[in-house]
This record gives C-alpha cells, sequence and structure tokens, in this order.
C-alpha cells in the first residue's frame, strides 16, 4: 500500500493519462486529485485553537471594621484594606497544523489560520477601608484618636495574548485543464482555469484585562454615650397568614450626615470626609387590620414587607402580583394599615364578552368581570370599531371609531358593563342589521397606584 498520497500521485497521473486516450465520450479532469478530507470545505489542514483566558484574581479584603469608647487616651488604629491581586495573562493562540497541500485541486483552497490570543482577565477590585464606630462623652478627645482607613487599590488587567501565525501555501496557483468530448474528434474541448491557495490569517491578539477598581475610604461613626445602640430591626419580611391579630416591633438608629471627619481626628488621620453623627433612636409597632372578605389562608404563601424609614413612618410593600386598596393611621408610635380590598392579580384581567345586542342607536355590547371584582376596581373602556358590508359599498373593513367610550355611555350592574356602541359617533351605515363588524376593546383596570390593561376582540355580524 502506499503510504501517503504524493506517493500514490505517478500512479494517479499515470491513470489520468491513460483514460483520456481511451475512445470513450464524456469529461476528463486532469490532474485533479482532490479527494482528501480536508479538501471538503475548500481548506487543509487544522486551524489553531484559541488560547486560554486568563483566570479571575481575588479581591482585596477590606479593612478591619472597629469600635472604640473614647476616653481621652492615645488611640492608633490601621484599618486599611488589601490590593487586589492582578489579573492573568491570557495564553497564546496555538499554532495551526498545517498539514500537507495538495497540488493541482480543481477549487481555491485556504491555508489554516492561525489560534486568537486569550483574553487577560479583569485585576481584583481593592477592598474598602474599615468603618469606625466611636462613642464618646467629649468631643474634643476624638482628636487624640489616628485612624487610617485606607481603601485598597485595584490590580492589573491581565494582558491578552499573542495569536498564532497562519500557514503559508507552498504553491500560490496553478492551472487545471479540463476536456470534453471524444479525442480526435471536432467535438473534443478543453479549457484551462487557474486556482489560488490564500495563505490563513493570522490569528487575533486577545484583549488587555481592565484594571480593578480602587475601593473606598472607611466612614467614620460617632455617638455621644457611652452605652452601645441597641439592636435595630428596621424591617420584616412576614407571611399573610401570619397578619391578623398580630403585632410587630420595628426599631431604626437615625444618623445625620455631616462633612470634615478628618477635623474631628488626630492629624494624620486618613477616612472619609463625610461622617455620621447618631441623632435618636426610633421605635414604632406595626398591626395589618384584615378587612379583605377572602381569608389571608386563600392568598397562598405570599409575604409582605413592613419598613421603619427615618421620617418614623411604616411603609407597607406587597408582591407585585398582589393589588391591595388599603389606608394606614399611625397613633401612640402604633401604626395600623387596613387592608380593605385585596386582589391576585391574574382576577383583574378576567374580562369577556357576554353579549351582543341589537342594532343601530340601540347597538351594544356587553362585558362581564368572570372575577368578580368590578366593586373595587376602576375600568376604562377605550373602542376601536371597524365594520364590512358584502351587499353594499364597502367590502373591507373600515374604522369608523377609534377611542375612549365617555362614561355616560357605560353602565354597571355588579359585575356586568354594558358599552352603548350606537350612541357614538358612528355612522348609521355602519350600525345597520347585516353588517359585520371587528371591535378591540381595550379595557384599563386599575387600583390605587397599580394598572393593567386587557384587550378583547370580538367579530360579529349585527343582528
Amino acid at each position: 500500500m502506499y503510504k501517503s498520497l504524493r506517493d500514490k500521485l505517478p500512479v494517479l497521473l499515470t491513470f489520468c493519462l491513460f483514460t483520456s486516450l481511451l475512445p470513450a465520450s464524456g469529461s476528463v479532469l486532469c490532474p485533479a486529485i482532490a479527494n482528501n478530507k480536508y479538501l471538503a470545505n475548500g481548506n487543509y489542514g487544522r486551524d489553531g485553537s484559541v488560547g486560554t483566558s486568563g483566570r479571575s484574581p481575588r479581591n482585596g479584603r477590606d479593612g478591619q471594621n472597629q469600635t472604640i469608647v473614647v476616653d481621652g487616651s492615645s488611640v492608633n488604629l490601621d484599618l486599611s484594606a488589601q490590593n487586589g491581586e492582578d489579573g492573568e495573562d491570557g495564553g497564546h493562540g496555538y499554532r495551526p497544523d498545517c498539514g500537507y497541500q495538495e497540488k493541482y485541486v480543481n477549487r481555491d483552497i485556504h491555508a489554516p489560520n492561525g489560534g486568537a490570543g486569550g483574553n487577560g482577565s479583569k485585576g481584583g477590585d481593592g477592598g474598602n477601608g474599615g468603618s469606625l464606630t466611636a462613642y464618646y462623652t467629649n468631643l474634643a478627645d476624638l482628636r487624640k484618636v489616628l485612624v487610617r482607613a485606607i481603601p485598597g487599590e485595584g490590580g492589573r488587567g491581565g494582558r491578552g495574548g499573542n495569536g498564532a501565525a497562519g500557514c503559508s501555501c507552498s504553491t500560490r496557483s496553478w492551472e487545471v485543464e479540463t476536456c470534453e468530448g471524444t479525442p480526435g474528434t471536432s467535438s473534443y474541448k478543453c479549457r484551462k482555469k487557474t486556482y489560488t491557495c490564500y495563505d490563513g490569517k493570522h490569528g487575533s491578539n486577545g484583549s488587555n484585562g481592565k484594571n480593578g477598581s480602587t475601593g473606598r475610604l472607611g466612614v467614620l461613626s460617632i455617638v455621644q454615650s457611652k452605652e452601645p445602640l441597641a439592636t435595630e430591626i428596621p424591617s420584616a419580611n412576614i407571611p399573610i397568614t401570619e397578619l391578623p391579630g398580630k403585632q410587630f416591633a420595628l426599631s431604626k438608629n437615625k444618623w445625620n450626615f455631616r462633612t470634615g471627619a478628618t477635623s474631628l481626628l488626630a492629624p494624620g488621620s486618613i477616612i472619609a470626609d463625610e461622617y455620621r453623627e447618631f441623632e435618636q433612636r426610633l421605635e414604632e409597632t406595626v398591626q395589618i387590620v384584615w378587612q379583605e372578605k377572602r381569608p389571608t389562608a386563600s392568598f397562598g404563601n405570599q409575604f409582605i414587607t413592613v419598613s421603619l424609614n427615618d421620617n418614623k413612618q411604616v411603609e407597607v410593600t406587597f408582591p407585585e402580583d398582589f393589588w391591595v386598596d388599603g389606608s394606614s393611621k399611625s397613633e401612640n408610635n402604633l401604626t395600623t394599615y387596613t387592608v380593605n380590598h385585596a386582589i391576585p392579580k391574574q382576577d383583574v384581567t378576567r374580562l369577556v364578552v357576554s353579549e351582543f345586542a341589537d342594532s343601530g342607536k340601540n347597538l351594544n355590547l356587553k362585558i362581564v368581570d368572570l372575577a368578580a371584582k368590578s366593586d373595587v376596581l376602576q375600568t376604562q373602556f377605550r373602542i376601536k370599531f371597524r365594520a364590512r358590508d358584502n351587499f353594499s359599498n364597502f367590502y373591507d373593513y373600515e374604522t369608523f371609531y377609534e377611542g375612549n367610550v365617555p362614561p355616560e355611555f357605560v353602565t354597571r350592574d355588579y359585575n356586568r358593563f354594558t358599552l352603548a356602541l350606537g350612541k357614538l359617533k358612528i355612522p348609521k351605515d355602519a350600525l345597520r342589521s347585516g353588517i359585520n363588524v371587528d371591535i378591540e376593546v381595550t379595557a384599563t383596570r386599575s387600583l390605587g397606584e397599580r394598572s393593567a390593561k386587557q384587550t378583547i376582540n370580538w367579530r360579529s355580524a349585527i343582528r
């Protein structure tokens, strides 16, 4: 057996020459030796692979937070953070396998491309300087406290790897002759065509990673007291099933923000200029009164959030898919939030057409609320009225009215709405019996600050 296509070449050329001399019709390609697997797509060899990207480095550790009681003694604190590590360089692109360029193939070919370089990783972020909380009796004693709460610097980004060079063609161009017909006859014709080999492309260099960001300076907090501040409970997530009959205590430490922190401390201190000064402790009890007809258990495993802000006001937040109509009242450190109505969002848009009746000025469209919440929700309708008459002068649907339905043309009977379409500014010819109509109803339903739209399409003939 032959060891390679190069060894087979003389035999194949002899075979091609021999067959070209035979007195048979058809076409002959000489010398066209192009059947190895690397030429199936016009390429040969194997492209180089992409270099590995740099691994992510560690971020710098934050400085240690510290709490002290200032008594006039000298204090020297280093609350500095660590720097972020440098990013790792990307690996160089891998060289291609150039293989062996076959000659005299009847197509253009491309030499293998070099692999792209890997990307360098981003440098690690520097840590934040540690924060200092100082309890004091005499503010001047803070002048004996030296603090260095320096942030860490970001690490340098890794460099991108170099791309590998592509392969070069050993033969740039060649000519292949193709013959048709029977040799020695007038039908025997040959033509020549030139083909090209294109050098492989150089792999692109990997991108350099960004430098890590520098951390933040530590923050000073001061409290004019020797007693530590009590633990805060500024917010709570409460299962709806636990709301009735229970009270929940909230607490929050209120701070004033001021500038000039370094002027309060020993010379040479490094810390953020803005500092916090304790003002007072806020405490409030909250109670949810449930007046919705449906029991809380029917709303599943839902949670609400109650939180206390700096104005000593309790904020009650319900899930996005839970619409509530409620009111709040505060008295003697007790906030009472009354839930008058609660509606799951999916029940807001359950309107359907129930009847399309009459004609002319009496034409109306009736819509029913399957969720039976129309006594709570505000509803506004918008109509697009299109009509078509196969027996008269208009054959395609034409728009005769588009706009809001005035409130005086909408009546509600519990959960059933009647839209008086015949009283809208629609031509009489579009309201006659036998007219085909295409009606698009857009209902906007709202409760408090929340609203949702539902579109209903209705096609029928006026009876």
